[in-house]
């Protein structure tokens, strides 16, 4: 007997708007949102253009269905682990940013961070989506751990808005040289993410001053 191809098509269907927002995803990073046409997305997925206007109804609708797949996921894993944890808000602050960079600025949807840098003022309301969706969010998350390590005495009082900025700026700053010269090939600028991660939650939390002995 010949077996019947239609479970092969019905799981390459269920595929599909997973496989159209990898190449979408891709493209976008490579290209820019400006420069990446549909039929580029249908190519790089294999499929006609048709095909992808079953799934979303445009490039603006493809774009944030990328960004609610890649970066919505890690925001809500983010404030599962603020609720869960038990241990000092120094070691939250880290395992924040260690989580971040695994699940994204270690991955290809780091790019989008890039891509919205370089085109925000360009597409207004795709801006003001991102904004909504993955800004605020993530402002907000830091600034429950902060709070939480102020409320607890850890941390002394400070403007908890700008101590967000000083702890999001080292991040972006990874994405930027991931996609820009540590694309490059110039690896005396390789950077150990990890230990820098490390060092700039030192840093916020203990700044450059030497520790002096008490009474000197």
């Amino acid at each position: 007997m010949i077996p019947s191809p239609c479970p092969i098509r019905r799981r390459r269907k269920e595929a599909r708007p997973q496989e159209l927002l990898d190449a979408a995803l891709d493209l976008f990073v490579e290209k820019g949102f400006a420069a990446t046409r549909l039929d580029d997305v249908a190519r790089r997925a294999g499929v006609s253009k048709g095909t992808v206007y079953l799934y979303f109804p445009g490039k603006e609708e493809l774009f944030k269905a990328v960004v609610r797949h890649s970066l919505t996921p890690i925001i809500a894993a983010g404030a599962d682990l603020l609720q869960a944890h038990r241990g000092s808000t120094a070691e939250l602050l880290w395992r924040l940013l260690d989580v971040w960079w695994e699940r994204v600025g270690s991955t290809r949807a780091s790019g989008i961070f890039k891509l919205m840098m370089a085109e925000a003022c360009n597409f207004p309301d795709l801006t003001r989506f991102y904004v909504d969706e993955v800004v605020l969010p993530t402002r907000r998350l830091l600034a429950q751990a902060i709070a939480r390590g102020i409320d607890s005495g850890e941390f002394r009082p400070l403007n908890v808005d700008e101590v967000v900025h000083a702890l999001i700026a080292p991040a972006q700053y990874l994405v930027l040289h991931r996609h820009s010269i540590g694309a490059c090939g110039f690896h005396e600028m390789d950077l150990d993410v990890r230990s820098f991660l490390k060092t700039q939650i030192d840093l916020l939390l203990h700044g450059l001053t030497a520790q002096r002995a008490e009474g000197a």
